[in-house]
């Protein structure tokens, strides 16, 4: 898209129910404010609940009509994942965006509860489950979408399968590459199974090119120090500008399977639009073995059972 997209560009989004990871600071609270705007009714999911109901709060007061709910997700725990989803589904008969969100990036070296790299397993494999758990809701809801943030960094990214969890070496930046990718191979490998199966759902993925958010706390919480705060504030944009993709992402008319990014030089800055700078890393065996090996690590497969007989049922109606 060329020109200046923003979020009054957004369609209306009261009656909409949109989750997002993460939601309770950086891109993710930015995101809420930008739907929040626009009416929809938003789900934070969050690990920190204090954090969460501040972040609600601080929703509220600036949109006082706003719905806002703080629920609370692990994304390094799939006991935390499989509890929340099957509580979002009890609670909501419908969800209309998805926004895996959530990240840590660059720690140094951790493991979630379940034994998986931090890097890999929050940014990844946590969403990966956490989809996959949420995917009935989401097929039985007419235009949901997936929207999943990956990063520039996807562009120097590999997925080491013979190491995984990092026992056999850890390089943090490495790593975080390698989540993002995944992330974004994800996003696509989810489209390409939905299209199969004729669901109305779509995936699409983004990223936030390079903005100031609290990411470079390296998965501590903590504020970063002075100085590298103020040479981060000078490379990077608003966490403002940073959610804009997102947004677009989660709602202009798209097929599904595409990447939006900033427009700018090298996709750091800028409006959002297409990023096709990955596309040389759309390799169909890998991202169908990445797929193999995320169903095994958490446990979860994925039923388009509903998509294909709803599918099957537009048929015989058409026939």
């Amino acid at each position: 898209m060329n020109g200046q997209w923003t979020i009054d560009n957004m369609p209306d989004m009261n009656g909409k129910r949109v989750l997002i990871t993460g939601g309770s600071g950086g891109l993710g609270l930015e995101t809420a404010y930008g739907f929040a705007q626009k009416g929809a009714e938003i789900v934070l999911a969050v690990r920190n609940m204090e954090k969460g109901r501040q972040a609600a709060d601080g929703l509220l007061e600036k949109f006082p009509q706003a719905s806002v709910e703080v629920m609370r997700l692990d994304l390094a725990d799939l006991s935390s994942i499989e509890a929340f989803a099957a509580g979002f589904i009890g609670k909501y008969d419908a969800l209309h965006v998805l926004v895996n969100n959530a990240g840590v990036m660059i720690p140094p070296y951790g493991k979630t509860k379940d034994g998986f790299e931090l890097q890999f397993g929050s940014n990844h494999l946590g969403h990966f489950a956490l989809t996959g758990r949420l995917l009935p809701l989401l097929l039985r809801t007419t235009g949901a979408r997936v929207v999943t943030l990956s990063s520039i960094a996807a562009k120097s990214g590999y997925i080491y399968f013979n190491n995984l969890d990092g026992r056999l070496g850890y390089s943090a930046m490495k790593f975080y590459g390698q989540s993002k990718l995944a992330n974004l191979l994800f996003a696509r490998e989810l489209q390409k199974r939905l299209s199969a199966v004729g669901a109305n759902t779509i995936s699409v993925a983004c990223h936030p090119g390079v903005s100031n958010t609290n990411l470079i706390s390296r998965g501590s919480g903590k504020q970063a120090g002075r100085a590298v705060s103020f040479i981060w504030g000078l490379m990077s944009q608003s966490a403002a500008m940073g959610a804009l993709p997102t947004l677009y992402a989660s709602t202009e008319n798209l097929y599904g399977g595409e990447y939006i990014g900033p427009t700018g030089k090298g996709g750091r800055k800028g409006y959002p639009g297409f990023d096709l700078s990955v596309d040389h890393k759309m390799n169909e065996d890998t991202m169908a073995k990445l797929w193999r090996a995320s169903e095994e690590l958490t446990g979860v497969t994925y039923d388009f059972s509903r998509a294909e007989n709803e599918e099957w049922a537009r048929l015989n109606i058409r026939m």
